[in-house]
């Protein structure tokens, strides 16, 4: 049970840091997953890194851990949208 919550969270992350950084009308429901779920394991190692605790493991609906696995899914795409800047879409 706790696989299928952390893909559909993972997919609304991924969705709503898409709509943030303008990426929206590229990425389908697949791409929206990968980068919540990636996106939540960076922001996990970004605030471990930067507040010296790695320890994120609350409730899937905790405040404090959705808004560091939406951190990281915007970080994610931030970076994304660096490496695509040269190529043509």
């Amino acid at each position: 049970m706790d696989f299928i919550i952390a893909i559909v969270m993972g997919g609304i992350i991924g969705w709503l840091a898409s709509l943030v950084m303008n990426r929206d009308a590229s990425m389908g429901i697949f791409w929206n997953i990968i980068v919540g779920c990636v996106g939540s394991i960076l922001g996990r190692f970004l605030f471990g890194f930067l507040s010296g605790d790695g320890h994120l493991r609350g409730n899937a609906f905790d405040p404090m851990t959705l808004l560091v696995a939406f951190l990281g899914a915007v970080v994610l795409l931030g970076i994304v949208n660096l490496v695509q800047r040269g190529r043509v879409r």
